[in-house]
Order: C-alpha cells, then sequence, then structure tokens
C-alpha cells in the first residue's frame, strides 16, 4: 500500500508519523488550502449566543485567532472527533456527533439538539459549507447564525509533475477529507490518467462524500466515518 495524504499544508503531520511507525509508503500532496476571511463578529453577538457549532478544525483555530483565545460561556458542539480536539486547546468540552455518522446528519441526531425552540445557535464554518444544519435546526425553530472564518482555494499545482510522482511511487490509496479535496483531486487528474485514478483505494470521511465519489466513478471507497486519524487508520486497515 502507497498513501497519498491530502490535507491542507501542517496538517498531514499525525498521518505522517502514524505511517511511518507502521511501515507505510505515503506522498504528501496538500489538495486543499485555507485562508482567513477577516470576517469579524460583535462580541456581544457571541456573548448572547446559547451554543455554537464548529464544522471544522479550521473553524477552531480561525475563530481562537479572531477571539485571542477568549471563547464565551455557552454550550459547544464538534461535527467530528478532531473538530473536538482542537476545541480541547481551548479547554473547552464540546458534544459530538455519533463515532458512527461524524457529519451534519450526525450532528443532528443528538438528543440536546432535538429541542432548541428559541435558541440562538452560531454556526462557525468556511465560506460555502453544506446548509442542511442551518436549515434543520432552523426547521427545530432555533435562531441560527453563521460566522464564517475562513475560505478554501485550490493550491497552485503543475498536474501532470505531481501526477507523474504519484504514478512513480506506485500511489493506489489516497486519503480524501472533505468534499472539496474530492473535488479538487477530480480536476487536478489529466482524463488520459483518469482509469488510473478511479482504480485508487479512495478513503472519505462521510456517506455524502463517499456517494460524491462513487458517481465520479470511484470503484473502491471506503467511508471512514470521520477525518480523524483514527478512523482514518482503521479504515486502511493499520
Amino acid at each position: 500500500m502507497q498513501v497519498l495524504l491530502t490535507r491542507p499544508e501542517g496538517r498531514n503531520q499525525a498521518m505522517v508519523q502514524q505511517l511511518q511507525d507502521k511501515g507505510v509508503g505515503f506522498i504528501v500532496t496538500p489538495l486543499l488550502a485555507v485562508a482567513p476571511t477577516h470576517f469579524t463578529i460583535e462580541p456581544q453577538q457571541l456573548s448572547q449566543t446559547d451554543c455554537i457549532i464548529f464544522i471544522s478544525t479550521n473553524a477552531v483555530n480561525f475563530a481562537a485567532q479572531s477571539l485571542k483565545g477568549r471563547f464565551p460561556n455557552c454550550r459547544y458542539y464538534a461535527v467530528g472527533q478532531a473538530t473536538a480536539d482542537a476545541l480541547t486547546q481551548y479547554n473547552i468540552r464540546a458534544e459530538v456527533a455519533p463515532a458512527d455518522s461524524q457529519d451534519s446528519e450526525g450532528l443532528l441526531s443528538l438528543a440536546s439538539l432535538a429541542e432548541i425552540k428559541q435558541q440562538r445557535i452560531m454556526i462557525v464554518r468556511g465560506v460555502g459549507g453544506r446548509e442542511t444544519i442551518a436549515e434543520q435546526l432552523s426547521l427545530r425553530q432555533a435562531n441560527v447564525n453563521y460566522w464564517e472564518v475562513y475560505q478554501r482555494v485550490m493550491p497552485k499545482l503543475d498536474a501532470q509533475s505531481v501526477c507523474s510522482q504519484w504514478q512513480t511511487a506506485k500511489i493506489d490509496t489516497i486519503v480524501v477529507t472533505s468534499g472539496e479535496v474530492l473535488v479538487n483531486l477530480i480536476n487536478l487528474v489529466p482524463k488520459e490518467l483518469f482509469a488510473w485514478l478511479q482504480s485508487c483505494h479512495i478513503i472519505v470521511p462521510s456517506h455524502r462524500v463517499e456517494q460524491r465519489a462513487k458517481t465520479a466513478g470511484f470503484c473502491h471507497v471506503t467511508n471512514a466515518n470521520g477525518a480523524n486519524n483514527q478512523a482514518v487508520l482503521q479504515a486502511l486497515s493499520l
């Protein structure tokens, strides 16, 4: 097995260490970059919030930068375990989506989010994320707002050079940690190499991304039910 890691720059170190410890070959090629939006939020708006939902570790980190680490006193939720772990660095304990469904639908299944009429909820995310959580919480009569603290961009890569490097290394397994990474992967690989790409084992973080991968023609797709390292390692059978 030869693994391609595609998380943004600086987010692959823990998985690199795990693969090195297990003697598994790998290449790191970030297929997503994140940058702050500089959208500010009034401290009073956050202080009046009943609960804050973090969609990703990037949401945690960029919000922390903006707040200078001073988070308000309220209830916290995290879509995935990696996001919850990021919050613990700021002494925040968040309720997490179930281990077998670490996505929007899993978060919405939590009992504590069932009766939230009139509650003020802030969703912290990147620009252009899914609307499922906000839509469903609004149907439950919560007052929902967004704080979009980062944006996703595609790194500048030479497609032919990168793909040649992957094939030379005999990459046969690709870790895809979001729908955006999957789209960037598909857009990057030239058409003449797409048969090779479709033959690779693709590790995805959720049912939604799994369906998108299968629709794109990938034959060997494993849903890790999360983007954290433990979930990915289990999906890799390591």
